[in-house]
């Protein structure tokens, strides 16, 4: 298949009512494109790392009865899962398409990763773009824009990662629908290409 961007009829999946039909329509519409992206960066994600990179398309398998309300395609070093480990995402809420490099609560190497952010506390506050965003809940879609971060307050979030069991941390750009649907395949593939540059510090300190 080809990339061809993301329509309103992709964010607009998840106003569709009930578990079973949200499913159907974000599996034909939403999924090839995620799975597409996955495979594309993939192997650009391998180089930038130094690693090899896996991607793995969110299946929402476990659910019987609530539809999800986002949808991604994580890129981790390992074949067998991403969740506990340090990794990226695309993917889509209904209001936004986010990107982000996360560390969510199954990772079992937080407490290290806190305390090497908060040894590089003045390189993430000066090497982070102002208009990305950061997150403590990958199940929200609301985020903070680091530009009105202190270091102090980004430093309680990193401590609390250290200190936390189910804490997080995540860091990327939000991209609002209507500006996405605008943008042309490769627009948006330029666009992806800069955050993941942006944020590849990040995942190298881990």
């Amino acid at each position: 298949m080809e990339f061809n961007g993301f329509t309103h009829d992709d964010f607009n999946v998840f106003s569709i009512d009930g578990l079973e039909a949200r499913m159907e329509a974000l599996i034909a519409r939403v999924r090839p494109k995620l799975t597409w992206l996955g495979e594309h960066y993939a192997p650009i994600l391998s180089e930038m790392a130094g690693q090899d990179m896996f991607p793995h398309v969110a299946k929402h398998a476990r659910r019987t009865k609530n539809p999800p309300n986002d949808t991604w395609v994580a890129i981790s070093g390992s074949r067998r899962g991403y969740k506990m480990m340090p990794h990226f995402q695309i993917g889509l809420w209904e209001t936004h398409l986010f990107i982000w490099f996360a560390v969510i609560y199954e990772c079992q190497e937080k407490p290290q990763i806190g305390e090497n952010f908060q040894k590089h506390l003045g390189d993430i506050l000066s090497g982070v773009p102002n208009n990305f965003v950061w997150s403590e809940d990958h199940m929200k879609p609301g985020a903070i824009m680091h530009g009105s971060l202190s270091e102090e307050e980004l430093n309680e979030s990193f401590q609390r990662l250290k200190d936390v069991k189910k804490a997080e941390i995540l860091c990327g750009c939000h991209f609002d629908r209507n500006e996405v649907v605008k943008m042309g395949p490769s627009e948006l593939l330029q666009q992806f290409d800069g955050v993941f540059r942006q944020i590849l510090p990040l995942y190298k300190l881990t």
